[in-house]
């Protein structure tokens, strides 16, 4: 799979480009993303105190197994760094990506997780200590002397590492399992993107100044089906490969330029997918079908070459569009000199952008087990972003908000995630059509009911809320939610430039108070009554509790829990309280109209469920608005629709056909064109830039 990196454009800054790039720097230092120079001496001194363990810790496992004298003198481990620290664009308080290498005889099940564990969990530095064996890529988490460090192990073919271990050089990964070839990737992946980009410094100014506006936008979260710090470094890089004699201004601009009109799924590549003897599987549309379903590829420089971004959605992508045409916007008012470098940045409004939202309270009994069972929480939530799509097929899109926010008065443990919904524009659906993804939900809450470390106390409820409905604590201290114009059609309009929305960087998350939890007190929360989980161990759920009944937008119905009791639902305006508890009470509500212009589509949602069910149901459209909504969610269905995604995929780009890239430079009044001709297959022959003179 052949490319190039043929520069669009060898023009180097003029004299405006470089005091933009100056008040770019200022903006960013401003900003607090440089770290101080006694925090990064810190981190120097914590990974030399690391690396002394982890070579310790083999050299004991080596003379445990009785090797010679000269074995226990020579056993070493190497550690490695990836990710921000590697490329040089970490931030105050980041953590750093660590891998470390060992012999052939040291192994990760055992040795890694278990015995250094136990060495790591004995030393009084260490908290937060957190194994995750079974994850994609194994890594063990904690804090050293404060410091966040996400550690790997690779075991390599050598019964001595030496201590200037090439791990570029692909004879590292002989005889070594595909999990190690993961967990080596990362290392690999840094090191080739600093050997692919023409000016590093160029490079990592404009990197930290995208993940910074990509965090602001609410779009840098690979596990919500965003972009992650890999996904994003890649990028770049191409656009540093693009226009190499750009300076940071001129990247930022033109990146937005670039990828605002970029034609996904054309994948973004810095070198030539290469295939190894070695035998690894490679993104090759060509030979997997899978790989013709991803929506934003984004390949990996090093072998074997992977999409790094594959968790995006047709929604979630659909966002990064949207974000990357208002960078592109702003950036060209920047070079008009009509806006400055703190516009771009301007928090996304998120919480005025939708009238409809889905709410994922996320609840334990302290902040340990909330800290666990949000992790799996949050790494589950990008499937129900993909259920929604494929059961309304694509007409219902949902926002995935990647920050979380805690009630301060809840005295419990929580979190509460967010998902904007509306339909897809163009699609024309019939005046008061539904939505009725209770089916999904109720997939989506026995999926997560497979957690294998769940605890009593741990409890999931999803639930819809109104744009007027979103809870107080999520937005900043003293912000008042504009009152909506009321007009004849009941249609609300919001101002989305509110400067005052939340925003990850002024109420990301307010702390609770964990501390003296009283079970005969109520657990705060401005939530109607909704499903919190029980663990599949403890009970089972109800078999048809779900009503298939329509519901009025004047009706709400209250159901009762075991003792008999019935809870209420609260407005948007008042602070009705419900305990932490998981004899939840189910409610069923129906949604406003979702208007957009002229054409309206109406979602509806209910929720119903029991004390014993852990039951969440909410928005499969239906033809005719009158007629009852009902969830057709059968085995048969479910596979017959996974096979047709996997043979065809959404935006597959299988087929003969031919994509065209259209990046218009405005620049000396050129006109530039990338032809990308795609193989009977779908394989991109040639995706280089190409210069045209107008």
């Amino acid at each position: 799979m052949a490319t190039s990196n043929k520069p669009i454009s060898l023009a180097g800054p003029l004299d405006a480009d470089v005091q933009r790039t100056v008040e770019l720097n200022k903006f960013l230092v401003e900003a607090g993303l440089y770290e101080s120079a006694d925090e990064s001496a810190r981190r120097e001194e914590v990974l030399g105190e690391l690396d002394k363990i982890v070579k310790d810790w083999v050299k004991q496992l080596t003379s445990q197994r009785g090797y010679t004298d000269q074995m226990v003198e020579e056993a070493n481990a190497v550690l490695f760094t990836f990710g921000s620290y590697r490329l040089g664009v970490h931030g105050p308080g980041a953590d750093i990506d660590t891998l470390c290498v060992g012999p052939s005889y040291v192994n990760r099940e055992e040795d890694f997780f278990i015995v250094l564990h136990d060495i790591l969990a004995q030393n009084e530095e260490v908290t937060q200590l957190q194994p995750v064996p079974d994850a994609h890529v194994p890594v063990m988490k904690f804090k050293f002397h404060g410091i966040s460090i996400d550690l790997l192990y690779a075991s390599v073919s050598l019964l001595v590492v030496p201590s200037d271990l090439d791990i570029s050089q692909e004879a590292v990964l002989y005889d070594i399992d595909e999990a190690t070839v993961r967990s080596l990737t990362g290392c690999r992946v840094a090191d080739q993107i600093l050997r692919l980009v023409p000016n590093i410094e160029s490079f990592r100014t404009t990197l930290r100044c995208l993940k910074h506006w990509a965090r602001r936008r609410g779009v840098y979260s690979n596990v919500t089906g965003f972009l992650g710090g890999v996904n994003w470094a890649l990028l770049v890089a191409r656009v540093c490969q693009l226009y190499p004699n750009a300076v940071p201004s001129m990247l930022v601009s033109r990146f937005f330029r670039v990828f605002t009109q970029w034609r996904w799924p054309t994948p973004v590549m810095l070198c030539a997918i290469e295939e190894e003897e070695l035998g690894f599987p490679v993104w090759d549309p060509r030979k997997n079908p899978r790989d013709r379903t991803h929506h934003m590829p984004i390949i990996t420089p090093a072998y074997p070459c992977m999409n790094s971004s594959y968790n995006v959605s047709t929604s979630t992508l659909r966002v990064m569009i949207e974000q990357f045409q208002f960078g592109n916007k702003i950036c060209q008012e920047i070079e008009m000199n009509k806006a400055s470098w703190s516009a771009l940045f301007e928090p996304f409004n998120f919480f005025e952008a939708y009238k409809n939202y889905l709410q994922v309270d996320i609840i334990a009994e302290d902040d340990e087990d909330l800290r666990l069972w949000k992790g799996w929480v949050e790494s589950r939530l990008r499937q129900l972003t993909l259920k929604i799509e494929r059961d309304t097929y694509g007409k219902l899109q949902c926002h995935p908000y990647p920050y979380e926010y805690a009630d301060p008065s809840r005295q419990c443990a929580h979190c509460a995630f967010f998902m904007g919904l509306s339909r897809k524009e163009g699609v024309k659906i019939q005046e008061g059509q539904q939505f009725d993804i209770r089916g999904t939900v109720d997939e989506f809450r026995h999926e997560i009911n497979m957690y294998m470390f769940w605890k009593p106390g741990m409890e999931l409820a999803v639930s819809h809320v109104r744009r007027k409905e979103i809870p107080a604590y999520v937005f900043p201290e003293g912000y008042k939610r504009p009152r909506p114009q009321r007009h004849l059609n009941h249609q609300h309009h919001s101002d989305k430039n509110d400067p005052g929305n939340g925003s990850p960087d002024s109420q990301l998350k307010r702390k609770h108070d964990s501390t003296g939890i009283d079970d005969t007190e109520p657990c705060r929360s401005v939530k109607r009554a909704s499903i919190s989980p029980v663990h599949p161990k403890t009970s089972s759920p109800r078999s048809g509790n779900v009503s298939d009944e329509p519901i009025s937008n004047n009706q709400q119905k209250v159901t009762s829990n075991a003792s008999g009791g019935s809870q209420d639902s609260p407005g948007s305006g008042n602070q009705d309280q419900t305990k932490c508890s998981s004899s939840s009470h189910a409610s069923e509500k129906s949604l406003d109209s979702v208007a957009s212009g002229s054409k309206c589509v109406k979602i509806e949602a209910v929720c119903s469920g029991d004390v014993t069910s852990k039951h969440v149901d909410c928005i499969s459209p239906v033809k005719d608005s009158t007629a009852p909504t009902v969830a057709v969610s059968t085995t048969l269905k479910r596979v017959a629709e996974k096979v047709v995604l996997e043979l065809v995929g959404s935006e597959s780009i299988g087929g003969n056909n031919a994509e065209l890239l259209q990046i218009a430079e405005t620049d000396m009044g050129n006109v530039l064109v990338e032809n990308l001709h795609f193989g009977g297959n779908g394989v991109p022959q040639s995706g280089l830039p190409e210069e045209l003179e107008s």
